[in-house]
Formats: structure tokens, C-alpha cells, sequence
């Protein structure tokens, strides 16, 4: 007599690349999150919000956690198991995390990044990356295919 073990029916799936933290690491990063989402067959609703995300979370890694001769790593990880598109981008610089600027600095030309992305995540956060670095992450929830 043979059993069979139940199969997992879902995958994770993973996109890592360390980036120069410079403008030009930032926009190769939204472009190489662009291609690797269209080859995941994402949503044209989820891949055009995470495309955004990156582009936000990767600014700020290029602007305020550049630490010189120090990339920053975009790692976008696809779980069809629970429905979850994760976009981390981790930088060298720590210290104090980044927080949403308070309602009275909407009006400001910079600082409302985080802002965006809250509004486009399901749910974001930031965690320390020792030994000196940080890891803001989002994610964005997908119904898998």
C-alpha cells in the first residue's frame, strides 16, 4: 500500500540584486523590479503599485541611507502560498529609521515618499539590518493565478 503526501500547491519565489546607492542605482532598480514582476504575471494593479513602491523605497535608499562605497539590496520575494508580493530595501546607513512626516509637512516638495507608500502597501514597516543598516520593507497582497 502507497500514500501519497499532500503536495504544497503554492511557491516562493525571489528577486535579490545589490544596487549602487546613487539616482541611477535607484532607477535601475524600478526597472529591473519592472521586468521581474512581468515575468511573475502579476496584475497590471499590483505590479504598477509595487513598481511604485520600489521607486520610493529605492530614492530614499540612494538619498538618505547612501553611506559611500556601500550599494543597497532590492529584494522582492512572491509567496502565491499567502498571497504576498514582499519588496525590501535594505541600505547601510541605521540610526534612526524613517517615519511618515505628521500631517502638517504634507505641504512640503520632499518627505511625503513614505506617505505614498503607505498609501499603496498593504502593509510596510522598517527593521534594523545590523550592523549598521536598515531594511524597509512593504508588502502587497495579490491573488495568485
Amino acid at each position: 500500500m502507497s500514500a501519497t503526501l499532500p503536495q504544497p500547491t503554492g511557491t516562493m519565489a525571489t528577486f535579490v540584486q545589490l544596487l549602487s546607492s546613487t539616482r541611477r542605482g535607484a532607477r535601475l532598480a524600478r526597472l529591473l523590479a519592472a521586468t521581474q514582476l512581468r515575468a511573475w504575471d502579476l496584475s497590471p494593479d499590483v505590479s504598477e503599485r509595487a513598481e511604485q513602491i520600489v521607486a520610493e523605497l529605492a530614492a530614499n535608499a540612494a538619498l538618505h541611507g547612501r553611506v559611500q562605497g556601500r550599494d543597497f539590496r532590492l529584494a522582492l520575494t512572491l509567496d502565491t502560498t499567502t498571497g504576498l508580493l514582499r519588496i525590501a530595501v535594505t541600505d547601510a546607513k541605521g540610526g534612526q529609521l524613517p517615519v511618515v512626516p505628521p500631517d502638517s509637512a504634507t505641504d512640503r516638495e520632499t518627505g511625503r515618499g513614505l506617505l505614498m507608500v503607505g498609501a499603496l502597501a498593504d502593509r510596510w514597516g522598517t527593521e534594523p539590518h545590523p550592523p549598521g543598516g536598515k531594511t524597509v520593507w512593504a508588502e502587497v497582497r495579490h491573488r495568485p493565478g
